[in-house]
């Protein structure tokens, strides 16, 4: 379903606030908020922005798999994916590299993966906490991207899909081509 979110960050602080609007029928929406702020990753839905259907937050399944969402995302913001104290790079083979970040106590690693001209081609993960209609698991996930376009002084994708591979079929998320994004005050938009 088509949808319209501000996505915060502000890095280097290791986190980030977003905030959707779906439309699912004439005059009707659902708002959904997922956040992930010193440490605690967080998720609200609601009718009309009003009634809550869901939340949930701080779960040690919730905080990992919000951590996991902050480093694969960061690919449009990447300072952030700087080498510092919370993150360190592995090669894995020349087009693989292993990303582990820690925050809070928390640590994930997503293998980024590069075509031979050091391009951006996707991310994966074994294990990303999700939750599911039968409760928190941990299953296979990938980003692929493709296309790149230039925001300021670097490049990132524009075109995207993010999914998960639950019971070996894979289930697409979300896919997306960004339109032109600008940087404000430290805020993508």
């Amino acid at each position: 379903m088509p949808f319209e979110a501000e996505h915060i960050v502000v890095p280097p602080a290791t986190g980030f606030v977003w905030n959707a609007r779906v439309g699912v029928a004439p005059l009707l929406h659902v708002g959904v908020r997922d956040a992930f702020i010193e440490g605690r990753g967080s998720g609200h839905v609601s009718l009309m922005s009003a009634f809550t259907v869901a939340k949930g937050t701080g779960t040690p399944e919730m905080n990992s798999g919000s951590l996991h969402r902050y480093l694969a995302e960061a690919v449009w913001y990447p300072t952030a994916l700087l080498p510092n104290a919370t993150l360190t790079w592995t090669a894995i083979h020349a087009t693989k590299a292993l990303a582990t970040l820690t925050d809070h106590g928390v640590s994930v690693s997503l293998e980024f993966r590069f075509a031979d001209t050091g391009e951006g081609t996707g991310i994966y993960t074994p294990a990303r906490w999700g939750k599911f209609p039968e409760g928190y698991r941990q299953v296979p996930g990938r980003v692929t991207s493709g296309m790149t376009g230039t925001g300021m002084a670097y490049s990132c994708p524009t075109q995207g899909e993010v999914g998960w591979y639950v019971d070996e079929a894979w289930q697409t998320v979300w896919k997306a081509t960004i339109t032109p994004f600008e940087l404000r005050t430290g805020v993508a938009r």
